[in-house]
């Protein structure tokens, strides 16, 4: 067999940029965000006892899975004070509870905490609180963030490869099935078939192995802990990827089935005579292996066989959507279907990319890909956009939330940039249909009748070796009339010029290969996508910040009595924040049928008579409604007592007191 030019190195190329926008992907994701914030804590943060609390609760946005080391309680010594298991505090899944020790001395206490949300994505954080007089502490507040430990570094570096890995062995066997079943004769494709399952197994064992180290933020060594491994397993992240490594075992058993059950199918297509390249190019005879569609008998009996392998594809999605953002948030019945059928078709048009590039350019100098097996590809691709595109707007939407998401969060960036990324795709997409539609062209017009003693119809060889020079449409004997085909008239095959057909299938060959590039950034920003706090959690989570930081409020009731009828009624004042320094008031005075009463006048005076300071005016002005005071200045800590003389009619009028603590400010 005469050999062949090589081809030029165009695969190394794009295996180079692609690892070089991997390596910028990887390189540039920063800490994945979860879904789950801190709402609310007993004892709040930065708060002052008078009296030891016997436990600690956390209350959050979602719900979360607790393990043993989730709460802990530091005394000023930075000795451990909590006893106990964590638990949920009255069953309620979004909070997190732990006992105190009995006698807890004064002094200033550290609470540190991480759980993991429902997102599967762990959280973390630490605050203080005060029993008696605050003291200095040894204990240190955490201030990693939960990614920052090499179990975190790893569990999501092997979250881009599993997903590497679902879109081969997914992609690769749908392509295979659906658009070249004489495609499981090539050894390429076998292997990469087997590569995508043997990356999502391995991927998978190892994300199992470190889900404990990741969740409780230990070293890598805790890999090791059977007890940590039996509580990652019962939990629903490593529920998850336990079911992922069954369904994958059960792929691996039947992988050589179906093999060898498409090998039957291949083995009995009805095979072409072989065209011989001496009749066309005067060289040494050399045969070439056509790779053609199976019967319809054939293709009708691998319909169970499909349906098994859908399972499998279906089972293998729901073990992402239902450990994912899919499982959190709003609309989750929906949300998770959804997600699965994102999944899913991401795997069928990546991955079915790949194998095509493959085919388009590690095919055997032997072997043809039929041009309709990629104009089948081409149909499939288009229906799996037009699924990506459909889930991936509701998707958007229910993590998103508003336009101005998309440009304010770290998550509608990234959404923003895969739109972006997908419209390059399909643009380089539309111009692989297109060289395409123009190659099954060539093909139809090659398979033409002519007036020959013997007619030989030919596909298109787009294998790896092959030259110009070989692409012929049909074969005659040297007694027939010269054939319209006949590769003696035709201009396009002198030497040195490249023909029709050939200049057809580099142009595909080029546009598969962009559009597969373009589609592993796509897949590694999906990937980011599933580590970052949806837009809409991030914009719960800036609220309850907003909140906790608010300076809090003293509220003091001060009940008074003129003894007459009617006279009697209550002045509710609030003092913001509560604590040394300029605080601003506000006074409502109730009535007897506890309405807003209004009143011609009420003054407000604070007295510390330890420390003989006072009375201190707070020159209340009337607001209409309310009295109010836009600045009193309070300027030690400790217990005040706050006078109130209310006036209701001209000559009736009574002064009332009630004492209140004012805490120093935080530090």
């Amino acid at each position: 067999m005469p050999s062949a030019p090589r081809r030029p190195r165009t695969p190394l190329t794009a295996l180079l940029l692609v690892g070089t926008v991997l390596t910028f992907l990887l390189g540039g994701a920063g800490p994945a965000s979860a879904h789950a914030s801190l709402t609310r804590s007993e004892p709040a943060d930065a708060s002052v006892l008078k009296t030891a609390p016997s436990q600690v609760t956390l209350a959050f946005t979602e719900s979360v899975s607790l393990s043993d080391g989730s709460l802990r309680v530091l005394s000023p010594k930075n000795e451990r004070v909590d006893r106990g298991t964590v638990t949920h505090a009255g069953g309620k899944a979004d909070t997190a509870r732990v006992m105190l020790s009995g006698k807890l001395p004064e002094g200033t206490y550290t609470v540190a905490w991480r759980v993991v949300s429902s997102d599967s994505h762990p959280i973390s954080g630490a605050f203080t609180f005060s029993i008696g007089t605050p003291s200095a502490t040894t204990a240190a507040l955490p201030t990693k963030s939960p990614d920052d430990t090499a179990a975190s570094r790893l569990y999501n570096l092997f979250r881009y490869v599993a997903y590497g890995g679902l879109a081969l062995l997914i992609g690769v066997a749908v392509f295979v099935l659906v658009c070249w079943p004489g495609g499981v004769g090539l050894r390429p494709l076998r292997k990469l078939l087997l590569a995508g399952w043997a990356t999502l197994f391995a991927s998978t064992a190892i994300l199992l192995v470190l889900r404990g180290p990741y969740e409780t933020g230990r070293g890598l060594t805790a890999v090791f802990d059977l007890t940590l491994m039996g509580g990652t397993v019962t939990g629903r992240a490593g529920m998850a990827l336990a079911a992922r490594l069954l369904l994958l075992a059960a792929v691996g058993v039947l992988l050589p089935l179906f093999t060898a059950r498409l090998h039957r199918t291949a083995d009995s297509m009805r095979p072409y005579a072989p065209v011989s390249a001496a009749s066309l190019t005067g060289t040494s005879p050399s045969s070439r292996v056509v790779a053609t569609d199976p019967p319809p008998g054939e293709a009708r009996s691998g319909i169970g066989m499909r349906g098994l392998g859908a399972l499998f594809a279906v089972g293998l999605a729901l073990t992402w959507a239902a450990a994912e953002h899919a499982s959190a948030g709003i609309q989750v019945p929906l949300a998770i279907p959804v997600a699965v059928l994102h999944l899913l078709a991401m795997a069928v048009w990546l991955g079915g990319l790949v194998a095509l590039a493959l085919a388009l350019y590690r095919a055997p100098a032997d072997t043809v890909l039929p041009a309709a097996a990629v104009a089948r590809f081409s149909r499939l691709a288009f229906s799996a956009v037009a699924v990506l595109v459909a889930t991936g707007v509701y998707q958007s939407w229910r993590q998103v939330g508003s336009w101005d998401a998309l440009s304010a969060t770290e998550y509608g960036k990234l959404l923003t940039l895969k739109v972006a990324a997908v419209v390059l795709v399909l643009t380089a997409a539309a111009f692989s249909r297109s060289w395409t539609a123009q190659l099954s062209d060539k093909q139809q017009q090659a398979e033409a009748p002519v007036v020959a003693p013997q007619r030989l119809p030919v596909a298109q060889r787009v294998g790896a070796g092959g030259s110009s020079d070989s692409d012929t449409v049909e074969g005659t004997d040297s007694a027939g009339p010269p054939s319209p085909c006949d590769p003696a008239d035709s201009p396009a095959l002198l030497p040195g010029s490249p023909s029709a057909t050939e200049r057809h299938r580099r142009g595909l060959r080029r546009s598969v290969a962009i559009e597969a590039v373009l589609g592993v950034v796509v897949l590694a920003i999906t990937t980011m996508l599933t580590g970052t706090q949806p837009s809409r959690a991030a914009a719960q989570s800036a609220a309850v910040a907003a909140a906790a930081q608010q300076p809090p409020a003293k509220v003091v009731m001060v009940p008074f009595d003129l003894g007459t009828p009617n006279g009697h009624g209550t002045v509710q004042i609030t003092f913001a924040p509560g604590q040394v320094g300029d605080n601003t008031v506000e006074a409502v005075v109730y009535g007897p049928d506890a309405g807003i009463s209004t009143v011609p006048e009420l003054r407000l005076t604070l007295t510390q008579r330890a420390q003989k300071i006072g009375p201190l005016d707070a020159k209340l002005a009337d607001r209409k409604g309310y009295w109010a005071a836009d600045r009193l200045r309070i300027p030690l800590p400790g217990t005040w007592t706050v006078n109130v003389t209310v006036r209701v009619t001209e000559i009736d009028q009574v002064t009332v007191s009630k004492t209140m603590t004012i805490q120093p400010p935080p530090n």
